[in-house]
């Protein structure tokens, strides 16, 4: 099987080259790190990623906004983060989101969530 290719929307440098290599560890391959709406955006055209993990507060930008663009192309699973995930639900009630901290064993419950509800049919 081949390995998915993910994009990561997170605009605080240390943590994005944290989760990349998580997410490498658990066999994705990082197709890109973008740190703003517009540059997820673009990024997202450049190398059509199989799955999106996005903050969903961006200094520049919301990460909501810029999954809400990309999602005009064609549906990609998706999975929003944030310290605080009360604003993402009211807005995307059916949105897979977890709350940071977290730990890889709820990335990786979150990101099967994600990939199921494609696989389920469920955008």
């Amino acid at each position: 099987m081949t390995a998915l290719r993910v994009l990561l929307v997170e605009d605080e440098v240390l943590m994005g080259k944290l989760l990349g290599e998580v997410l490498e560890g658990m066999g994705f391959i990082v197709c890109a790190i973008e740190a703003t709406e517009n540059d997820a955006v673009a990024a997202a055209m450049r190398c059509r990623p199989d799955l999106l993990l996005v903050d969903v507060q961006l200094a520049i930008g919301s990460g909501v906004s810029a999954v809400e663009e990309i999602l005009r192309t064609g549906f990609v699973p998706h999975v929003f983060y944030s310290g605080d995930i009360s604003g993402v639900q009211a807005l995307r009630p059916s949105a897979v989101a977890i709350q940071k901290p977290f730990r890889v064993p709820d990335l990786a419950r979150a990101i099967e969530r994600a990939l199921s509800a494609v696989a389920g049919g469920l955008p």
